[in-house]
């Protein structure tokens, strides 16, 4: 049988020699490449042809893996390209499928749920963390909601533990403008506190 060729996309390379240590100790899986940054992860996937790709979505400066997802399947005949990540804001997952990514895994997975979302990916199957897939299920049917900038602004000062009139003060505004806000984004979120606002936000992935 001829052995699945996987690219390894990470900017960290101990988390590449780990992924490649488990791979490789597999039957049937051959890592033919690894790349430390999505431009280079193009080069790879030309030059190697490999039939699955991990992807990070964070590799640091130039292209981020969601960016560097859509090109790749972009190519005729492309690789399956399954994330492998620690991000799973609603942000992050919505971008990776939307940039066509086969499948959405968490870097904390057990190993045997990597090695059988490759093959699976390699069948043209998707591969969803449980946690994933159910936040991917809730936000699909949940109504979109958006900040303004100033909304989000105060929520992501809310966060760093800033007080209303601190933060009245850092935007040059008035404390009851401040609270103003805070209502609209309270209503919005379909929250009714300062941490419950932090927290939703961040499950949507409107703040970091």
């Amino acid at each position: 049988m001829t052995p699945l060729r996987i690219l390894l996309v990470d900017d960290h390379p101990v988390v590449r020699a780990g992924m490649r240590a488990l791979l490789t100790s597999r039957d049937g899986l051959d890592v033919v490449g690894e790349a430390a940054s999505g431009e280079q992860a193009l080069d790879l996937v030309a030059a190697e042809r490999p039939d699955v790709v991990l992807m990070d979505l964070r590799l640091g400066a130039g292209m981020d893996g969601a960016k560097a997802t859509a090109a790749i399947v972009a190519r005729p005949d492309p690789p399956r390209v399954v994330v492998l990540t620690t991000y799973d804001t609603d942000t992050d997952i919505l971008r990776a499928v939307e940039a066509g990514a086969s499948g959405y895994l968490l870097k904390d997975s057990d190993p045997e749920v990597l090695v059988s979302a490759v093959w699976a990916a390699s069948r043209g199957e998707t591969v969803l963390n449980p946690d994933v897939a159910q936040r991917l299920y809730r936000r699909i049917r949940s109504p979109r909601v958006d900040l303004s900038a100033r909304e989000t602004e105060i929520v992501s000062l809310v966060a760093r533990g800033l007080s209303n009139r601190a933060i009245a003060k850092e935007l040059f505004v008035t404390e009851a403008t401040v609270k103003s806000h805070l209502v609209h984004v309270f209503s919005k979120l379909g929250v009714d506190s300062r941490t419950a606002a932090v927290a939703a936000a961040r499950e949507r992935g409107l703040i970091d």
